[in-house]
C-alpha cells in the first residue's frame, strides 16, 4: 500500500510545516500550490479549502472523477460549516480548522493511511 500523502494548500509555510511533520511519520510527501497541482492519484490528500484559482471544493470534484477512493482531508482558516458539509458530501472523511493540532493530524493521516 502507498503511503503518499498530497498536501495541496497555497501557504507555502503550511506546506513545509506539513511535509516535515509527515516525513518523520514515515510518509512520502508530494506538495501542490494549486488545484491545477494537485491532481494526482495519491491515497491520501490534506486538502485547503481557500486557495487562488481553484477552491478546494473544486479541486475534489476533480479528484473524485480521476481517483474516485481517494481520502481527503479539508483544512481551512474560516469556518464555513456550509463548505466543510459541501466537503463532507462529496466524501471528505474529516477536516482541521488552521490553526490544526498537529498531533490530531498526525493520528488522522495514520487512520487514513493504515486502515485504508
Amino acid at each position: 500500500m502507498s503511503k503518499t500523502i498530497l498536501v495541496v494548500d497555497d501557504q507555502f509555510g503550511i506546506r513545509i510545516l506539513l511535509q516535515e511533520v509527515l516525513t518523520q511519520e514515515g510518509y512520502q510527501v508530494l506538495l501542490a500550490p494549486n488545484g491545477q497541482e494537485a491532481l494526482a492519484a495519491v491515497r491520501v490528500v490534506l486538502l485547503d479549502m481557500k486557495i487562488p484559482g481553484m477552491d478546494g471544493i473544486e479541486i475534489l470534484r476533480a479528484m473524485r472523477k480521476i481517483v474516485p477512493d481517494v481520502r481527503v482531508v479539508m483544512m481551512t482558516a474560516y469556518g464555513e460549516l456550509d463548505l466543510i458539509e459541501e466537503a463532507k458530501a462529496l466524501g471528505a472523511l474529516a477536516h482541521f480548522t488552521k490553526p490544526f493540532d498537529i498531533d490530531e493530524l498526525r493520528q488522522a493521516i495514520f487512520h487514513l493511511v493504515e486502515h485504508a
